[in-house]
């Protein structure tokens, strides 16, 4: 990054505006950014040490990677990962599917009794049954002990179809309209002709829906699980509880480490995908609420 202070294209009093507008953004991108290196930091320090270390953290207190090791000779960590990975790709696709099956709904002219059915599902944003009725419902369902109560409930955000639906809205209508003179029926209309002109708010939706499968634990705990069907967020919950147990007690000394190395372990794979999404992000929420 070239920062720039002419004074034949600026006035002094603006290139000293720019100069400490630049000072201040950096700051505050230092200040953002050093928790995860303390925390990074941190995985990679003797325990002790760390116990006793003030202040800043810029490189590791000794170096050790006792708590990687105890992180990932668990046996469920590497489970749990799978079967993260499968709640996230089925998870998100369906209701991506889903989703955009609604918002497309919603967003068309002839509708009837749309701003009913869109009051009754807006309702929903703000007051629920609570969760003993929702757990009768997925044990009526038969959804207890298997990942499609993680999976099916959870389909249909209804913000994030709210943003999709408001950005099906400013597509222009006379394409749906050529398309349908054409012959194409909605599914042709919508797979072929909307949610190509989509891509932002679909990488959006994409971020919103991984993260929060990514992030959850407290149904995996609630609609009893077996242990090999447990999310890793589950597990590494379990593995920061118990980091005192038996298991642990052969790396004496890492046990404050271990908070360290399970965060990164849960956060790294999920930052890693915001960078290919980075650039489609603002344009799709700005996209999403321009008009409701």
């Amino acid at each position: 990054m070239k920062f720039k202070f002419s004074s034949a294209q600026h006035s002094l009093g603006e290139n000293i505006f720019m100069l400490f507008n630049y000072a201040f953004l950096v700051f505050m991108a230092v200040i953002t950014a050093y928790p995860m290196w303390h925390v990074l930091m941190g995985s990679f320090s003797e325990n002790f040490r760390i116990m006793a270390h003030t202040g800043l953290l810029f490189v590791p207190a000794g170096f050790s990677t006792a708590s990687y090791e105890v992180v990932f000779n668990n046996p469920m960590i590497i489970r749990g990962y799978m079967n993260t990975l499968f709640l996230l790709v089925v998870g998100v696709v369906l209701s991506l599917f889903m989703t955009s099956l609604c918002a497309y709904f919603l967003s068309r002219k002839n509708v009837y009794f749309k701003k009913p059915i869109m009051l009754m599902v807006t309702i929903t944003m703000f007051f629920s049954g609570g969760m003993i009725p929702a757990y009768l419902n997925l044990m009526d369902l038969g959804l207890l002990g298997n990942h499609w109560g993680l999976i099916l409930p959870g389909m249909i955000n209804v913000f994030n179809m709210i943003i999709m639906r408001t950005s099906f809205n400013t597509i222009p209508e006379s394409l749906s309209e050529a398309a349908y003179i054409d012959g194409a029926g909605h599914m042709q209309i919508l797979f072929k002709v909307i949610l190509p002109l989509s891509k932002a708010v679909i990488a959006v939706m994409i971020l919103y829906y991984g993260l929060s499968i990514w992030n959850s634990w407290f149904w995996a705990s609630v609609i009893r699980l077996p242990r090999e069907l447990l999310p890793l967020q589950v597990i590494l919950r379990e593995l920061l509880i118990q980091n005192q147990s038996i298991e642990m007690m052969d790396y004496e000394g890492v046990t404050e480490t271990i908070k360290y190395a399970t965060i990164i372990v849960a956060t790294v794979p999920i930052l890693t995908l915001y960078p290919f999404l980075q650039k489609y992000f603002t344009r799709g929420v700005l996209i999403g609420g321009i008009k409701g």
